[in-house]
């Protein structure tokens, strides 16, 4: 039994050396270590690749009185506990299968495919435990103990004559379920350990993003061809890029980096990855130096994102970022490109708006300009910040709201708007402050099935705002904001409620954004419409809308 120790143990550590190797691929990162739902291709191609591993496990294994003393669950339970019950089922049938055609007559055969197949159907129904398990490494070992304990009984009760699988399960079981559970644990560790790595750097591209969008923001406010040189020349600075380049719709703008010394500035586009970026508005990724060097022969330049820049869902430039080395975008590189891209275009629909300012009415201007909150923008970047670190999914979730809120409150050039879009950028809002506020801010709504009316553009939001910020953030305990819509005859009626500190009635027209609020009612509806505030000192406020019903769609 001491020799089963002995050599199984060699084979466990060749299969987790060539785990090792195989983690550290950038498919490998790309499907099995990263925060996405997998597509159904994606799990044939772990279901593929961790039955190939069972089936690695079963070459590699020890000829034993008839049986093979072997690894196979290793892949098979990895597999299932990563990627769920499909991808542990298929994985299990592929190595299964396997073990049973190279020797369809012996007498475990039978066995080990069935006890291979419910060993990795087990692993997936785990599988999401498995992810909220606050100690995988010793989950991992808790099921490929179990999982090979099941083999073993699996083996006395189908394998023949009894005799025998009793036999050969008091010497096998124990070296099998020992290092097969220890080999488990270390693969769910080294997959573990890349994905803490991989969050690290994803933290440390989130900071960049934000630190790039604030040092580029003085420069994009002019337009897209105002400043790019500096900006190409930020974002080569305070990156690993080894070039940086924008294009408009049809010329290089600026570039920064190894290509500066080929002057490129003024050249119409070069490339047809460019030309496909601004045809498709999709970015695109090359690993190699087809299409990325053919054009800078003497560079070292051979992978490259590209990502679009967009001005009102229309694409009008690209930002090109160039690496090294073949296959140099990594995950994080792909995830800094495309946040960039979305920020330079919510700039770029900034920079238009202030062009275009002259063509607004002045109700208008100051509606979209008392949205856009310094102090709101300030106090959301710091809550970004202080969770990099510490939860970098939730830093990154709370930086795409950000962006949505701004790309909202910029597109205000309709003179309506559907209360259902009102309402999505009211939850946009939402979303940052209760990641500021915590379990301090509650909200309730009261929404009818059907609700497809009209009503001005930043309507509802200030509204909101106002009950946060001066109602519920004063208040020492948990504050509530409900948000009701209902009809009648007449009106179709918004209703905006809270229970903070309240306020004093002859003081309410020194919140800007209520006053704001009735003056645009009044300008729009004239006297047909309602506009309502109620408020107590310590006992919330109300706030009512009536807006015609002739509005509604």
């Amino acid at each position: 039994m001491f020799t089963l120790f002995f050599e199984l143990a060699n084979r466990v550590g060749f299969l987790i050396m060539i785990s090792f190797v195989f983690s550290r691929t950038k498919p490998f990162k790309h499907i099995f270590v990263t925060n996405i739902k997998l597509k159904f291709t994606d799990q044939l191609i772990m279901a593929c690749v961790f039955g190939g591993l069972g089936i690695l496990g079963t070459y590699t294994g020890i000829d034993f009185k008839g049986a093979i003393v072997n690894t196979r669950v290793i892949g098979v339970v990895v597999g299932g506990l990563i990627g769920g019950p499909i991808v542990g089922m298929l994985s299990g049938f592929i190595a299964g299968l396997h073990r049973y055609l190279i020797d369809p007559l012996g007498p475990t055969s039978i066995s080990c495919a069935i006890s291979t197949l419910v060993e990795g159907t087990l692993a997936g129904y785990l599988s999401i435990s498995f992810v909220k398990s606050k100690n995988p490494i010793l989950f991992a070992w808790v099921t490929g103990t179990v999982a090979e304990f099941l083999q073993m009984v699996i083996i006395i009760i189908v394998a023949r004559p009894y005799a025998y699988a009793t036999n050969l399960v008091s010497i096998i079981g124990m070296p099998m379920i020992i290092m097969n559970a220890i080999g488990i644990s270390v693969f769910i560790a080294i997959v573990d350990n890349i994905k803490k790595l991989q969050d690290s750097e994803a933290a440390l591209r989130a900071q960049q993003t934000l630190k790039i969008a604030d040092e580029t923001l003085q420069y994009f406010r002019r337009g897209l061809k105002e400043g790019v040189k500096q900006v190409t020349e930020i974002i080569y600075q305070m990156t690993d890029f080894k070039a940086v380049v924008i294009t408009d719709h049809e010329r290089i703008l600026g570039n920064a980096g190894i290509l500066e010394a080929y002057n490129r500035e003024g050249f119409p586009i070069e490339t047809d990855m460019t030309r496909h970026v601004l045809e498709t508005g999709h970015y695109l990724i090359s690993q190699n130096t087809q299409g990325v060097n053919c054009l800078y022969k003497n560079l070292a330049l051979n992978s490259a994102i590209i990502v679009p820049l967009k001005l009102k869902n229309k694409t009008v430039g690209t930002l090109k970022l160039y690496k090294s080395e073949v296959n140099g975008i990594s995950i994080v590189d792909e995830e800094l490109a495309r946040g960039l891209g979305k920020l330079f275009s919510t700039q770029l629909e900034l920079s238009q708006i202030e062009k275009e300012a002259n063509l607004r009415t002045k109700a208008e201007i100051q509606a979209l300009q008392a949205q856009i909150n310094p102090h709101f923008l300030f106090n959301a970047i710091n809550t970004i910040v202080s969770l990099i670190r510490t939860s970098p999914q939730d830093a990154r979730n709370l930086l795409i709201h950000l962006g949505d809120y701004f790309r909202n409150n910029l597109q205000t050039t309709q003179a309506f708007i559907n209360i259902k879009d009102e309402l999505k950028h009211v939850e946009t809002y939402l979303e940052i402050e209760k990641a500021r506020f915590g379990d301090k801010l509650n909200v309730t709504y009261d929404l009818p099935d059907e609700m497809d009316f009209q009503i001005p553009p930043l309507m509802l939001q200030p509204i909101v705002e106002n009950a946060v910020k001066h109602g519920i953030f004063p208040k020492a305990d948990q504050g509530n904001v409900h948000i009701r819509i209902y009809f009648d005859e007449q009106f179709s009626w918004i209703q905006v409620e809270d229970d903070g500190v309240g306020m004093d009635m002859s003081k309410w027209r020194e919140g800007f954004g209520l006053e704001n609020v009735k003056k645009r009612l009044k300008a729009i509806y004239g006297d047909q419409h309602y506009f309502e505030i109620v408020s107590e000192p310590s006992q919330g406020t109300s706030v009512k809308i009536g807006l015609p019903r002739e509005v509604r769609l």
